[in-house]
């Protein structure tokens, strides 16, 4: 027995850990806050998702179906291709279609390795007016492109590109806040890393592929997809440089539908899916290489 008590008293006594008022719940959301932050989802979602699908529902009903009725029927009675079909009929959708792809796919390419040769040398090099050109470069986000248009499209002109693809290309090659996303990707590269590698013999195109690379592909994955959807459903500059409806990209050829088929907001409705359906499906497909590239080119301390 006394023994007993011997081991008891031997052993130390676990304190329990200081909790302040409210600490063990600050992680833990109340019923009322559930509740909130689901209707705060569902709101957000109504107001971001029903408008595609309203239009989507509209592209599929008949000339006989009334698509102002109220509450709205998203599922068509009788569901109809006819509406695409006469699409195709009026525009050349695949011509202009690849005329958008072409100019998505070299402002991605450009703003892949120029955004990245920028941001390497404004994030890991020191050099002098480093501060004066990050003015010149967030200085051009204060403006918006409406500001810079006449000036665009009047050098554009001098170049002999108006009414061409090149035209519409050229602006977009390269972007200010690509730069500066990947400025901040390249400073997030350990410097003993770079410097290791200097000491190595490493030239500066090989720091850049081995040391980097790995470490800002998730911001490459970033940048690359919204060129993309950024040369994709731009509208505004295309419509001011081509004036040859055989150079049309796919949203300014959507806009002949407009004047056309104003009276028919069906046909409106399946142009305005066909030309953003490519980009949903992009995002479906790449969406997991998106996001785990984020990941894995996270820095690790």
């Amino acid at each position: 027995m006394t023994l007993t008590r011997a081991n008891t008293a031997a052993k130390p006594r676990k304190e329990k850990p200081y909790r302040g008022r409210g600490s063990a719940d600050i992680m833990k959301p109340t019923p009322g806050g559930l509740v909130g932050k689901y209707a705060l989802l569902v709101g957000v979602l109504v107001i971001m998702v029903f408008p595609f699908l309203w239009q989507m529902s509209t592209s599929f009903k008949g000339a006989t179906e009334n698509i102002y009725d109220f509450p709205p029927q998203l599922i068509p009675a009788a569901p109809t291709l006819d509406n695409y079909a006469e699409v195709f009929r009026t525009i050349p959708v695949i011509d202009y279609a690849w005329h958008s792809l072409l100019v998505g796919v070299g402002t991605v390419i450009t703003n892949v390795v120029f955004a990245t040769l920028g941001g390497y040398a404004l994030g890991t090099m020191k050099f002098r007016f480093k501060w004066v050109i990050l003015a010149i470069f967030f200085s051009t986000l204060l403006l918006p492109a409406e500001v810079t248009l006449t000036s665009q499209y009047l050098t554009i002109k001098s170049l002999g590109l108006a009414n061409t693809l090149w035209g519409v290309f050229l602006p977009g090659a390269i972007a200010a806040i690509n730069v500066l996303l990947m400025m901040a990707a390249c400073r997030m590269v350990p410097a003993d890393a770079l410097d290791a590698a200097t000491i190595d013999g490493a030239n500066t195109m090989q720091r850049l592929r081995h040391i980097v690379w790995p470490n800002i592909r998730g911001m490459v994955s970033v940048v690359a997809l919204f060129s993309f959807i950024g040369a994709w459903d731009d509208f505004l500059w295309p419509l001011v440089v081509l004036s040859d409806p055989a150079n049309y990209t796919l949203t300014v050829g959507m806009q002949y539908l407009s004047s056309n088929f104003a009276a028919n907001p069906r046909v409106i409705a399946a142009g305005t899916m066909i030309a953003l359906v490519p980009i949903i499906v992009l995002f479906a497909v790449l969406q997991k290489h998106f996001f785990r590239g984020v990941e894995e080119g996270s820095v690790k301390g």
